[in-house]
């Protein structure tokens, strides 16, 4: 991963997730060509998503939640960069991420769903 992440982004260290797009977007909506759209289903591929298995445990343990919220947690952080979305300005890190919390939030998968607020292990 951190090769990836050297060869793709210039950044010489590991990462947890990289997104590659498929689809440009101008003024966030994305600018469809002819060729993207599959003429048999009418589906546009967005792209492609790597995921550090490896350091999805390491941050799991670290942040106390499971492993599945933050699986789940990279896979939407993910898709919202195919999606157009980024963070290199607070204001688009404040949209990104409060829509990656609403996502995970409907799929009940809170960073409280393996410690409680107190940080006592659930036991449910």
């Amino acid at each position: 991963m951190a090769q990836m992440n050297m060869e793709y982004r210039n950044i010489q260290a590991p990462t947890d997730v990289l997104s590659f797009p498929l689809l440009d977007f101008i003024d966030g909506v994305p600018d469809i060509q002819p060729g993207d759209m599959d003429p048999h289903t009418n589906r546009i591929a967005l792209g492609d998503i790597v995921i550090s298995v490896e350091k999805a445990q390491e941050q799991a343990s670290s942040y106390g939640h499971s492993f599945e919220r933050e699986i789940a947690f990279l896979s939407v952080h993910g898709m919202l960069h195919l999606l157009g979305y980024d963070h290199e300005q607070p204001d688009e890190e404040k949209d990104m991420f409060q829509r990656q919390e609403e996502v995970l939030k409907e799929l009940q998968l809170t960073r409280q769903s393996v410690f409680g607020e107190s940080g006592d292990i659930n036991e449910e």
